[in-house]
């Protein structure tokens, strides 16, 4: 039976950058393996958000693994639930709790300093023994991302996520509609609470970025998906530090394979993630590797960063992925971003990504190597991302 893998290289794609002479981050950093893949098999472009939609990865991803958001999404909070085995009725509302530095008015930093999870369980802990009642309960999850669930209350709110708004003066950015005063007050509460805090003293110390305030976004309610394997057959792992993609994974069947080392930053273990997924191609018909590092760098600014992750995963997921593919008689590998992060605005964006993806009856168009111009220069574009799976698997 024929194998397949999916590598996701979170918002690699990106625009060309004068610190790599007129390259984008993918055509500077040295990618042996998806060029082969792109040399040898077939690129193209694909449009993983659609236009009347905010780019955000919840989207993106729930594109890839080929649903349609339109139809599916229910916002991006009830999806991690789902990863944190959060039990949801049909009428609560959850959100998604950053962590986040606030600094002169503005938004510093979505992640606070990317705080370690231990330190932020505690605050979290916090959080819920000061803030939180009957309907109204703080989840602690990884780093600096967390949950707030509400019972027996309605919202009809618009909120932002801190991470496509750096920089951003926080009052343009504070919620709005119904129950957005009530949002707006918890915020404040916590930045009460965290102001004097003890772990703050320690990071402040330490010149590491303080937590000042929670961050609510992302809200939805109860999210359902249709399992994977009904849809196309195939029984499917994904490997993952972040709840967002455990979340999804979840939604639609597929099996969660941990990594000790796996983090959701730039300091994952890139090689153990290629390891398991090389050892769950025994075991499932599709296994989905995600590695969130490319984006973080991206909404840090740093372009090096961002190089360098894109070089690890081509190096220790790619590399493996592909060689152990290639020792089977049928077999089908895709490697592509669920969204671009520019470097220069830190943000998501909407427009699309490239993909490559070589195997069994795969017959290329533009046998060049994996980049934005030349998957562009295929003339290959699926406007409709969720459709991308469909043609990947049967066609």
């Amino acid at each position: 039976m024929i194998k397949y893998a999916i590598i996701v290289p979170d918002g690699a794609a990106d625009e060309p950058l004068d610190e790599f002479d007129g390259q984008t981050p993918i055509e500077a950093a040295e990618t042996p393996n998806m060029d082969t893949i792109s040399i040898e098999g077939r690129q193209g472009l694909v449009r993983t958000v659609p236009a009347d939609m905010d780019p955000g990865s919840d989207v993106a991803q729930m594109s890839l693994l080929g649903y349609d958001p339109r139809r599916y999404y229910s916002g991006r909070a009830p999806i991690e639930a789902i990863a944190r085995n959060i039990k949801l009725s049909p009428e609560d509302w959850v959100f998604r709790c950053n962590l986040v530095t606030i600094a002169d008015g503005k938004m510093e930093d979505h992640s606070a300093g990317h705080i370690s999870t231990e330190e932020a369980s505690k605050l979290v802990k916090e959080l819920d023994e000061q803030l939180g009642n009957e309907q109204m309960r703080f989840h602690s999850g990884v780093s600096y991302r967390h949950l707030l669930v509400f019972k027996g209350r309605d919202f009809d709110v618009k909120t932002h996520p801190p991470h496509d708004h750096i920089a951003t003066a926080v009052e343009k950015l504070l919620p709005r509609g119904k129950g957005a005063e009530v949002l707006i007050d918890l915020m404040a509460r916590s930045q009460r609470l965290f102001s004097s805090h003890d772990i703050n003293k320690v990071r402040k110390d330490l010149g590491e970025n303080q937590v000042s305030s929670i961050w609510l976004w992302g809200q939805g309610r109860r999210a359902q998906l249709e399992r994977f394997e009904k849809r196309f057959g195939l029984r499917g792992a994904a490997i993952t530090a972040v709840d967002l993609v455990r979340g999804l994974a979840r939604l639609i069947g597929f099996d969660l394979i941990h990594v000790p080392g796996a983090t959701g930053f730039v300091d994952t273990d890139y090689r153990g993630k290629g390891e398991a997924a090389v050892e769950a191609l025994d075991e499932y018909d599709i296994v989905f590797v995600h590695v969130e590092a490319p984006d973080e760098a991206a909404h840090n600014g740093n372009a090096r960063m961002k190089k360098e992750a894109i070089e690890q995963i081509d190096k220790h997921v790619v590399g493996p992925v592909f060689d152990a593919m290639r020792a089977r008689d049928s077999w089908r590998i895709l490697v592509m971003p669920d969204h671009p992060t520019p470097v220069a605005t830190g943000a998501h964006s909407r427009q699309p990504v490239p993909f490559a993806m070589a195997g069994t009856d795969v017959k290329g168009i533009l046998h060049t190597t994996f980049s934005e111009a030349n998957a562009a220069q295929s003339g290959f574009k699926i406007e409709n991302g969720f459709e991308l799976m469909e043609y990947f698997l049967r066609s």
